[in-house]
């Protein structure tokens, strides 16, 4: 059985958000071509489920993965702690 994802590291949940954003994009393009497939549409929606979840405790744990509006920030303004996210690792 899978961790949770609360018990991930930073690094840990910076990896599975990169694997789940391959697999969106991944189901994305096959969707182009086959709209009509629904077991494809269905693990589509999973894993954009999956990913947004992975999202969300990622930037409670450790703040927001982007700025201007796409992400909310706590008190005081944390954009700018480090580390980035693409520094981790």
């Amino acid at each position: 059985m899978e961790r949770s994802y609360n018990d991930l590291s930073q690094k840990d949940l910076m990896n599975k958000i990169y694997q789940l954003k391959f697999a969106a994009v991944d189901l994305n393009l096959f969707l182009d071509n086959n709209p009509d497939n629904k077991r494809a549409l269905d693990d589509y929606n999973t894993v954009s489920t999956r990913l947004n979840e992975v999202i969300d405790i990622y930037q409670l744990k450790f703040g927001p993965l982007s700025n201007f509006g796409g992400s909310q920030s706590t008190y005081p303004f944390a954009w700018v702690d480090e580390p980035w996210p693409w520094e981790i690792g």
